[in-house]
């Protein structure tokens, strides 16, 4: 069976206004997601709207991640309640939802994560969430109380309506995507634009004032310690694809410096 309890114990952590540290993986590789589940991080994120994995490719990443104490996350490839479902079945914990810009997205959003009367999430047993159908009672019984749903904001209209899209019942978190909410502001790829930063500081704001709690992606541990400090509890600390390609041009850069040819 999967995780027969089926306890969040990321979600505990979050209710209890503890921090939480994590991953994405990229590469849709069973082996990355193996090594990274034994690293210590609370939290893994397949990356499904950005990397090329598929649904089954999703399930070897998990499978590969059984065994450890890491939950397992998705980031969905779009705010769609068939991918959701899939997403879900596959036993994963959390799911992040991108460009969520109204109250009724933020809505359609947590539906799909949640099976009736809260949501539209269709019901089967069979899949691996509930053990094949070894442990389909538990898991229903449990999966709405203990999925955790996270929703991104990632452009001006979000902003906007952001005191809205707070106000929705079963929403977990607020994710802020940099690179997209700067390029959506007008500003290519570039959060650090001043007013790209006024407009994540009106976010940090609402949202810790909120009972959602907030996340993002950190570029270096600097970086994540400053976020953890004004509140943030969920932060993608690194990347299996951008960790592994940052390394391997360090390591050969200081071997052509060193040796030439």
């Amino acid at each position: 069976m999967v995780n027969a309890s089926y306890k969040n114990p990321v979600k505990n952590k979050l209710k209890n206004g503890l921090k939480t540290a994590g991953a994405f993986l990229q590469l849709t590789s069973n082996i990355s997601a193996e090594i990274l589940s034994r690293a210590g991080f609370d939290w893994l994120i397949v990356d499904m709207e950005h990397a090329p994995g598929d649904f089954a490719n999703l399930l070897g990443q998990l499978q590969a991640m059984n065994g450890s104490n890491t939950v397992p996350f998705v980031r969905a490839p779009w705010n769609d309640a068939v991918a959701i479902k899939k997403i879900l079945d596959t036993g994963v914990q959390g799911v992040l939802i991108p460009y969520v810009n109204t109250r009724a997205e933020a809505e359609a959003a947590v539906a799909a994560c949640k099976y009736p009367p809260v949501g539209v999430r269709g019901v089967a047993g069979s899949p691996r969430a509930a053990g094949y159908g070894r442990n389909v009672k538990q898991y229903i019984e449990q999966a709405n109380r203990e999925t955790i749903v996270l929703i991104a904001v990632e452009t001006p209209q979000a902003v906007d309506n952001l005191d809205d899209i707070l106000a929705v019942a079963d929403l977990d978190g607020i994710f802020i995507g940099p690179m997209d909410l700067a390029t959506s502001m007008g500003y290519l790829a570039n959060p650090g634009h001043e007013e790209v930063q006024k407009a994540i500081a009106i976010i940090e704001e609402k949202v810790l004032a909120s009972d959602k709690f907030l996340g993002t992606i950190t570029p270096s541990w600097e970086k994540a310690q400053a976020c953890y400090e004004k509140g943030y509890q969920w932060l993608i600390l690194m990347q299996d694809s951008t960790g592994l390609a940052a390394l391997a041009a360090d390591t050969a850069a200081k071997f052509r410096k060193s040796y030439g040819s």
